[in-house]
């Protein structure tokens, strides 16, 4: 088991765990959409049990106990969480709310996030061509969203906001890997998110924990048992391999989603989808190509 990772070499196995923890995500996604939307599970009382599981599931996996707990950075884990409660809440929203093929979509304004955030929060400097693939990026999210069309709703609003949340996220990930396992940080995001997530379904009228049916239950094992394997996945890739060359991989989460919203909810995209996706995906390979020329001359 451990020959494979080792001939493939570490770019190729960050690249193999990208695609895996995407098409794990997708999975997560549609027993997540199945659970809201056609069942009727509050998304914050889904949100709780997917995560609630996921940290029951990855405590004994491989071997990881409780000593991965231990870190002497644990305010940075904390700020970590708390973005990442944020963007699991808006997503869970999103899904509940909004067909799969958008909500995935839209998630993929991340890395433009994360380019306005480098800048604004870590003082990099970003190149004119760079942000004007920031612009054409969210150009193409406003042709996803379709504001000005009768279909449109304030809920899909809620998978911008997890892209936001989630790429403040991504930053301290990415820096955190210099000095945490991926199995620490995986721990710590599952074990506070799970008590984070309880408050926020106990709020009134917020659905509370209790859920009841074998098709819930059965649901959300599976979401929660995927969510742990998939966030392992991806905490190991951005460990062993280089951002920039992982993020196309990510992109490849996009045909999974739609593939399983069509499948299982018969989700099919229109056109204008494949047009701002092509936008965001063109605009982000962009960004990706100015920070490869940004790092050969630094």
């Amino acid at each position: 088991m451990t020959a494979a990772p080792s001939r493939l070499g570490p770019a190729a196995t960050g690249a193999l765990l990208m695609v895996a923890a995407g098409a794990m995500f997708a999975c997560v996604n549609t027993m997540l959409q199945f659970t809201t939307m056609k069942l009727g599970v509050a998304a914050p009382t889904a949100t709780f049990w997917q995560y609630g599981i996921a940290l029951i599931a990855l405590l004994p996996w491989q071997g990881v106990g409780l000593s991965a707990f231990k870190t002497s950075h644990l305010p940075a884990h904390i700020l970590r969480v708390a973005f990442g409660v944020g963007g699991v809440q808006l997503w869970g929203f999103g899904l509940a709310n909004v067909p799969i093929w958008q909500a995935i979509s839209l998630i993929m304004l991340s890395p433009f996030f994360v380019t306005i955030g480098a800048a604004l929060l870590l003082g990099e400097k970003v190149t004119p061509a760079r942000w004007l693939a920031v612009v054409l990026g969210f150009v193409g999210g406003a042709v996803i969203l379709a504001p000005w069309s009768d279909a449109f709703t304030p809920w899909a609003l809620a998978p911008v906001g997890a892209a936001a949340l989630w790429a403040a996220a991504s930053l301290m990930t990415k820096r955190m890997t210099a000095t945490e396992t991926p199995a620490t940080l995986t721990l710590y995001l599952l074990a506070l998110l799970t008590p984070l997530n309880a408050a926020l379904a106990l709020v009134p009228g917020a659905g509370g924990l209790a859920i009841t049916g074998w098709q819930v239950i059965g649901a959300l094992i599976v979401a929660g048992m995927l969510t742990a394997l998939a966030q392992f996945a991806l905490a190991r890739a951005y460990a062993i391999a280089d951002a920039a060359f992982l993020q196309p991989f990510d992109h490849v989460k996009l045909p999974f989603n739609v593939g399983l919203g069509i499948l299982a909810f018969g989700f099919v995209p229109p056109g204008s989808m494949w047009l701002g996706s092509a936008l965001i995906i063109g605009a982000s390979s962009w960004l990706l190509a100015e920070e490869a020329r940004r790092t050969r001359t630094a």
